[in-house]
């Protein structure tokens, strides 16, 4: 399976559960996931010189961040070989389009309307018979370590607790299609 689908898949089911809920006794719309993390306000982008959405940012950071927990993780790393293959080679192209597929997942996951994700459901990025850039199909134990590492790299981006339980939330609500045996 491609590695950036499936990260992506996993990393925009997480975010999809916090998106946003009326409150019944105001009729106030609650704040996105996305829009906690920062909305639309545009910042400079630290790896170009244009700007980008602060929320986008904060996504593409804890992505990437994730992205290499996971390629350290033994647990993990065989699910991604193909890919790991590829940059262990100098190949970062791959690499560049997953993180960009997973950023594109969460945004659109967490609230963020002006964003579309075009990638694989959850079920086909995670089969390797519909994505053969997946190595094999993942278990439980995979996917708790995949939840772990998600935590792991929004900690170093210092994503609030709370924030951390939301996306913990909605990537269990993954578990069902995301493990396959």
């Amino acid at each position: 399976m491609n590695t950036r689908l499936s990260l992506c898949l996993i990393f925009g089911a997480v975010i999809f559960l916090a998106a946003c809920d009326k409150d019944d006794d105001s009729g106030m719309t609650e704040p996105t996931l996305y829009e906690k993390l920062g909305g639309t306000a545009l910042v400079a982008d630290p790896n170009s010189t244009g700007m980008i959405e602060k929320g986008r940012l904060g996504l593409r950071s804890v992505v990437d961040s994730t992205i290499f927990v996971i390629a350290a993780d033994p647990k993990l790393s065989p699910y991604f070989a193909t890919l790991l293959s590829e940059v262990g080679n100098g190949n970062v192209s791959n690499l560049a389009i997953l993180s960009e597929n997973l950023t594109d997942f969460f945004c659109v996951a967490t609230g963020a309307e002006h964003f579309t994700y075009d990638g694989l459901d959850m079920a086909s990025a995670h089969d390797p018979s519909t994505n053969p850039r997946m190595a094999q199909k993942a278990d439980n134990a995979a996917y708790d370590a995949f939840i772990n590492d998600v935590v792991i790299g929004a900690q170093q981006n210092n994503v609030p607790s709370e924030l951390i339980t939301e996306v913990g939330a909605f990537l269990e609500t993954l578990r069902e299609t995301v493990v396959q045996r």
